[in-house]
C-alpha cells in the first residue's frame, strides 16, 4: 500500500514540476486522488508526517534569532493582525447568515468567531516550504514571516491548553535548564564531526526535545522549535540544517497526502470550502496595512503578506477539537480540510510570481509607505566597489576572497543574512545585508561605476530573478552567475548572465591547475 503512496505521490509532484508549479500541489492533489481510490491513511504515514513537521519545526529554530521576536512589527503584527482577522470574519459569517446561506445558519456568534480563529493561522508548513524553494527564508520579508509564524504557534499552544483544560504539569518550568546547558550541546556539536553523526544529532534532538515537552504536558511541536532556536548561535547549526533538509522534505510529503485522506467533499461542502478562501484576500490586506502602519518597506510588506495569506493546518486541529467538543458539525472537518488545500494551492501559485508583480506595480504600493525607515530597511551604500559579489556562502565568500586579493578595497559582498554579515565583517569583509531580487535596492544603489555582479547563489530562479532586477534598475555592466548542473547554463545565460561557471566542473579545473603547480618538471600542452 505504501508503494501506491509513493508511486502516486511522484507522478502527481512530476506532474506538477512540468505545469510549472509547486510540488506541494501535486502531492495535496495526490492525497485525494488516493482517498476517492478508496486507500486509507496508515500509522506509518501518519509517523512519518508528524515527523516531517517536527524536523521542519527544530529547522525554523536553526535559522531562528530570538531578537527578532522581540521587534514590534513581530509581535503586534501579529496579534494586531489575529484580532482584526477574527473581527472581520465573524461579522461577515453573521451577514453570510442573515442573508439565508444554510451552511452557516446552525453557528451562533461564538462559533463564528472560533471559526474565524481557526482561520486566523498561516500554514508553517506551506510557507517554510515555498520560502526554501525560492532562496528567502534568511531574506527581510521571509523572516518576518516566520517570526509571525512562530507567535501564531505561541498563540496556538495557549488556545490549546485553555480549550483542552490541560494544563502543563509541575515540572514545566524546569524547562528553563536547557538554556542553562547550552555549552553542552555546543561541546557535543563540536565533537560530533560533519557526517552522518551530525544528521543522527539534529534527529536526537529535534525528537528529543518534542518529548521532553510532551512529558511536561506542552505540545511537543514546540519543543523542537525551541531547541533548534537553544543552538541556532552555533557554527554548526547551518550544516546541520542543510544535512536535515532532504529528510524534512521527504516525510513532509507523507503531511500533504494525509491532508487529502481526512474526508471526499460533496458538491456542497467544495462551495463553502471556495467561499472561505474568498477571505484570503482579506488577510492580505490586514497583514499588508498592519506592516506598512509599524514602518515596514512597501516590498517588504507585500511580500511577507503574500506569502501568509493562506490558512492552516493548525486550523484542522483546531476545528477537530471544536467538532469534539460538539461546537462543530463533523462536515466542518472536511470543508476546513479542502480550505487549506485550495489555499495552499493559491499561495503557491500566486507567490512564484511576486517579485515581478511587486516590480510592476511597486510605484503604487511606495505610496502607502510611511516616510520613517526602521533601521534595518535603511540602504548602504558600498563605497568605492566595483565588483559586487551576492550570496556570501561558501563559494560566494570564496570568490570575495580571491578578487579582494587581485584588486583589494573595489569588490564588496552582498548577502541578506544579516547573521553572516555580521561574522564575515569581524573577519575583514566589505560586506553589507541586501536582498539581491529587491529591485529597491539596485535603484537606490548608485551603480553607474559597478562593473561586474556575481550572483553565486544555489538557486537559479533567485539568479534569473536578480538578473532581472538588475535590468530594471538600468544596470549596464557585466553579470556573472554559477550553474550547479549541465541544464542550468543556457537559462542562466538567456536570462541575461554574461558569463555561466559550472559549479562543480570549474572546481575540478580549479583543483587540477593548483595541483599541477606541486610537479614543476611537467610540462603543460598549450591550447591552439
Amino acid at each position: 500500500m505504501e508503494f501506491a503512496f509513493i508511486l502516486l505521490a511522484f507522478a502527481c509532484g512530476f506532474g506538477a514540476k512540468l505545469l510549472g508549479l509547486p510540488t506541494l500541489i501535486g502531492y495535496l492533489a495526490a492525497g485525494f486522488v488516493l482517498n476517492y481510490l478508496g486507500f486509507e491513511s496508515t500509522d506509518n504515514l501518519q509517523n512519518l508526517a508528524n515527523l516531517g513537521i517536527t524536523l521542519m519545526l527544530f529547522s525554523i529554530g536553526l535559522k531562528l534569532n530570538v531578537q527578532d521576536l522581540l521587534k514590534k512589527e513581530v509581535w503586534l503584527g501579529s496579534i494586531s493582525h489575529t484580532l482584526l482577522w477574527v473581527t472581520v470574519v465573524n461579522l461577515t459569517l453573521t451577514a453570510l447568515t442573515y442573508f439565508g446561506l444554510s451552511v452557516f445558519a446552525d453557528l451562533d456568534f461564538y462559533t463564528h468567531c472560533l471559526l474565524a480563529f481557526s482561520l486566523s493561522f498561516s500554514s508553517t508548513v506551506c510557507i517554510v516550504k515555498i520560502l526554501e524553494e525560492s532562496g528567502e527564508i534568511r531574506t527581510r520579508h521571509g523572516k518576518l514571516a516566520i517570526g509571525v509564524l512562530v507567535m501564531q504557534d505561541i498563540v496556538a499552544v495557549l488556545f490549546l491548553v485553555i480549550a483542552t483544560g490541560k494544563a502543563p504539569t509541575v515540572w514545566a518550568p524546569l524547562l528553563i535548564v536547557l538554556f542553562f546547558i547550552k555549552p553542552l550541546w555546543a561541546k557535543i556539536l563540536e565533537i560530533v564531526g560533519h557526517g552522518e553523526l551530525l544528521v543522527l544529532t539534529g534527529f536526537m534532538l529535534a525528537l528529543g526535545g518534542y518529548q521532553l515537552f510532551e512529558l511536561v504536558g506542552i505540545k511537543g511541536d514546540l519543543g523542537a522549535l525551541v531547541i533548534g532556536m537553544i543552538i541556532a548561535t552555533h557554527v554548526k547549526s547551518a550544516e546541520m540544517s542543510k544535512a536535515l533538509m532532504s529528510f524534512k522534505d521527504l516525510f513532509l510529503i507523507g503531511f500533504f497526502l494525509t491532508i487529502g485522506f481526512s474526508a471526499l467533499p460533496t458538491l456542497d461542502l467544495l462551495i463553502t470550502a471556495l467561499l472561505l478562501c474568498l477571505f484570503i484576500p482579506i488577510k492580505f490586506v490586514i497583514f499588508f496595512k498592519l506592516f506598512l502602519m509599524l514602518k515596514l518597506r512597501a516590498r517588504t510588506s507585500y511580500l511577507a503578506s503574500l506569502v501568509l495569506s493562506n490558512y492552516s493546518e493548525f486550523g484542522l486541529i483546531v476545528v477537530a477539537l471544536l467538532v469534539s467538543l460538539g461546537w462543530l458539525a463533523a462536515h466542518w472537518l472536511v470543508i476546513f480540510a479542502l480550505a487549506v488545500s485550495f489555499s495552499f494551492v493559491v499561495t503557491g501559485l500566486v507567490y512564484k510570481t511576486s517579485h515581478n508583480q511587486y516590480t510592476r506595480y511597486k510605484e503604487a504600493l511606495k505610496h502607502f509607505e510611511k516616510p520613517v525607515r526602521l533601521k534595518e530597511d535603511i540602504y548602504v551604500q558600498p563605497a568605492g566597489a566595483q565588483i559586487i559579489v551576492v550570496g556570501l556562502g561558501r563559494v560566494g565568500k570564496g570568490a570575495y576572497s580571491s578578487l579582494n586579493s587581485m584588486v583589494g578595497g573595489k569588490v564588496w559582498g552582498m548577502d541578506a543574512d544579516p547573521i553572516r554579515i555580521r561574522r564575515l565583517k569581524e573577519q575583514g569583509f566589505q560586506a553589507m545585508v541586501g536582498d539581491g531580487e529587491d529591485v529597491d535596492l539596485w535603484e537606490n544603489m548608485d551603480l553607474s561605476n559597478i562593473e561586474l555582479v556575481l550572483l553565486a547563489l544555489p538557486s537559479i530562479e533567485d539568479i534569473c530573478n536578480i538578473t532581472e532586477q538588475l535590468k530594471h534598475a538600468n544596470y549596464i555592466g557585466k553579470i556573472a552567475s554559477i550553474a550547479r548542473y549541465e541544464d542550468e547554463i543556457q537559462p542562466l545565460l538567456d536570462a541575461g548572465s554574461d558569463k555561466v561557471f559550472n559549479f562543480f566542473t570549474e572546481a575540478g579545473m580549479g583543483f587540477a591547475e593548483e595541483s599541477l603547480r606541486l610537479l614543476p618538471t611537467i610540462n603543460t600542452v598549450e591550447k591552439d
